[in-house]
């Protein structure tokens, strides 16, 4: 099997590097030519809860070089997707089955518009990992990864691909009902993810204060209001209770989009609490502390030149 994975950022080299351990051949496809070098001479280094190792893979910037591939993994930014799919065409081939692990909702959506629908795999990752440069990580978390496809159809690809990263030690499942999955994730990215980044802290600490544990509440709620409006099963039963479990659970952690405004980095903002102000105005419905969020995090992006530093 020829793997490419999309995106040398934390998850695309934490996934790159996990592959290395099979016998099949795997790609890194990088837009940075800068970055595909230094990769290319130092390998991918790994600190973190899986111990420190290095990870030699082959990494470039023309996808041409790679020709056809197999399975094609696309780990960047949602805003990036577009160019990501565009820059994979030289490795579609008539068996190609893309995967995406990325945040938020409509991913899947562009890649279909290159590849057609039947190509594409979603998948959500509880697998942590934090970019310290290029090519360095540190693997902050094990979790599950869940794959499947919009319409519950499981193939003999996806089957493969659930084999090959549990033969890598990447705990993975399929599931028929992904949509599901993904809106529930998107709800925990919701209630964490802009709001740390607007108040800079910790996971855990956005329910150990009072005013944003209250925030994060009323932005998981609205959310929830708009999944079931739209009749998505959610696969948690207490929805809420499940984003404080996990802000318990990560509470050292530094969610992805506080990782993006302190390197001053547009963040995925509107992949995340956008989709439920834009749904919510879709359905006649109203998402005030959704898109007060939505609204902060864009105006910190707009500032980053102009702001104050202590």
């Amino acid at each position: 099997m020829k793997i490419v994975v999309v995106g040398p950022g934390a998850m695309g080299c934490l996934l790159g590097a996990y592959l290395t351990k099979s016998k099949e051949e795997v790609w890194l496809l990088d837009k940075d030519k800068e970055r595909a070098d230094k990769i290319r001479q130092q390998g991918i280094v790994i600190e973190g809860i899986s111990g420190e190792w290095q990870a030699k893979i082959g990494v470039t910037v023309d996808a041409s070089e790679i020709k056809n591939a197999d399975l094609i993994i696309i780990c960047v930014k949602s805003y990036d997707t577009k160019e990501a799919v565009r820059s994979i065409k030289p490795l579609l081939g008539e068996e190609t089955t893309v995967l995406t692990l990325q945040n938020g909702i409509g991913n899947v959506e562009i890649i279909s518009e290159v590849t057609g629908q039947d190509k594409v795999v979603a998948g959500t990752t509880s697998q942590g990992a934090t970019l310290l440069g290029p090519g360095h990580i540190r693997h902050a978390g094990k979790g599950e990864t869940v794959i499947g496809k919009l319409d519950g159809k499981i193939t003999s690809q996806m089957r493969a691909i659930r084999e090959l990263f549990n033969q890598v030690g990447l705990e993975t499942k399929i599931s028929r009902d992904i949509k599901g999955l993904l809106w529930s994730k998107l709800i925990i990215n919701v209630g964490i993810n802009a709001l740390s980044a607007i108040t800079r802290l910790n996971n855990g600490r956005l329910i150990e204060l009072e005013t944003t544990r209250g925030i994060l509440r009323e932005a998981v709620n609205e959310a929830v209001k708009v999944a079931k409006k739209k009749r998505i099963k959610l696969i948690y039963d207490d929805p809420l209770a499940k984003v404080e479990a996990v802000c318990e659970a990560t509470s050292q952690n530094v969610s992805s989009m506080l990782q993006d405004v302190l390197r001053k980095k547009r963040t995925e903002v509107d992949f995340i609490n956008g989709v439920i102000v834009r749904q919510a105005q879709g359905l006649g419905m109203s998402a005030v502390v959704n898109s007060v969020l939505l609204n902060l995090v864009k105006t910190i992006e707009s500032s980053y030149a102009w702001q104050v530093q202590g």
